[in-house]
């Protein structure tokens, strides 16, 4: 039977930014070079890129021969750890193109491998030369190829990260440990090594004339408008937001307050708002309008069902805390699949916001009971191309001091 070697590389100036990737098929018994793939695919992830080239490596070596054996050899240790297996692959993007890749060859005819990147040189050349192409606005042409002859090192993966051989050092390092990265000193910017994460900025809306009086206020109520403190607010972080100027999309619950705080900020930043009925409060039932001590004192055999499980539903058939909690996370992936690589605004509720962290942080159910989210305060979450999730910050209110 006849084996190939396949070694495929992608890159990303930018990450996302301009992205190509490059593929190549040798013959294991002979060395000798037998295709070669090469695609500027706009703009992308390294790990979109790379898998990209890994597919386009595997379907030119079942052209040569689909009834060949495999050897995929490359420099990304999440691409290999993926496909070999070891690690689950949860990010929207990735997951079609590694089921593609997983139905070129029959698994017990193909094997990955990690090689350093020095030894991953024409495939890099290759993906180089596409990203070049594209940059004219033209594709890779094989007849103009220099990159099996060339033995210059290869260019930076992103152009746009400094140090970017230990950047890739880095990432193979926490790859290897299944880790999320760490996150930078200020602010939430995102880190280099995975790819640009998307990162969620979670706003909880301003006051209502409920919120200081402590009342349960779900998506089962009279739906109250922002009060003159809550208008306030929602200006004073419209401000911080705008200061900062990375957030680059808006997405608000429907519910009134939401609205009404997401549109003070979309004012100051000259953006829509998109709403997602998923972003909406737990509705509580009968408990709606009512104080904790009221609810106590009318419903104590529902309240203290409720405070033991997150599977108890408010008095008169409300939404309980795993209800919301499979919504929200069926939101979150909805929208990482929408806005991958971006820095959004989610404008939302209490207990979306403190779901959405307790799920980032794989924390249990009762840690809900024990998070304080302020009126118009301000957390943020990461989420990485490997399904790791960072959360960089929770219940900021600086901005309304």
């Amino acid at each position: 039977m006849r084996e190939f070697i396949v070694e495929a590389d992608g890159g990303s100036r930018g990450n996302p930014g301009p992205a190509g990737y490059g593929a190549v098929v040798i013959d294991a018994a002979t060395g000798e070079t037998l295709a070669e793939r090469a695609e500027y695919i706009g703009i992308a992830t390294n790990n979109v890129a790379e898998y990209r080239g890994l597919l386009a490596g595997l379907r030119a070596a079942h052209e040569l021969d689909p009834a060949a054996r495999v050897r995929v050899r490359m420099d990304s240790k999440l691409v290999v750890e993926q496909l070999s297996g070891r690690w689950k692959i949860k990010h929207p993007d990735m997951k079609p193109l590694a089921a593609e890749a997983a139905r070129v060859f029959p698994p017990d005819r193909i094997t990955y491998e990690w090689m350093p990147r020095e030894q991953n040189k024409h495939a890099d050349r290759l993906a180089n030369e596409a990203m070049d192409a594209g940059r004219r606005g033209e594709q890779w042409s094989p007849s103009a190829s220099t990159a099996e002859l060339r033995d210059q090192p290869p260019q930076p993966r992103s152009l746009s990260t400094p140090g970017g051989e230990a950047a890739k050092a880095e990432d193979d390092a926490r790859a290897a440990h299944n880790v999320a990265t760490p996150a930078p000193s200020t602010g939430w910017g995102a880190a280099p090594d995975m790819g640009a994460p998307t990162t969620f900025v979670l706003l909880r809306h301003g006051e209502t004339p409920l919120t200081p009086q402590k009342r349960f206020s779900g998506s089962g109520g009279t739906d109250p408008s922002l009060s003159d403190v809550g208008r306030e607010q929602a200006e004073r972080v419209a401000a911080a937001l705008a200061a900062r100027g990375t957030v680059e999309a808006i997405v608000a619950s429907p519910l009134t307050r939401t609205r009404q705080t997401a549109a003070a900020v979309a004012a100051r930043l000259g953006l829509d708002v998109a709403i997602e009925d998923g972003l909406r409060e737990t509705d509580f039932g009968a408990w709606e309008g009512l104080t904790f001590a009221e609810v106590q004192e009318r419903y104590p055999d529902d309240l203290k069902t409720w405070l033991a499980s997150p599977k108890a539903e408010p008095t008169g058939g409300g939404e309980s805390f795993a209800a919301t909690a499979r919504r929200i996370a069926t939101t979150r992936d909805k929208l990482i699949a929408s806005y991958a690589g971006r820095t959004v605004l989610l404008v939302s509720h209490v207990t979306p916001i403190k779901s959405l962290v307790r799920l980032a942080i794989g924390a249990p159910p009762e840690s809900l009971y024990r998070m304080e989210l302020s009126a118009a305060s301000l957390s943020a979450v990461a989420y990485y191309a490997d399904g790791n999730a960072s959360l960089r910050l929770f219940n900021d209110t600086s901005h309304l001091r």
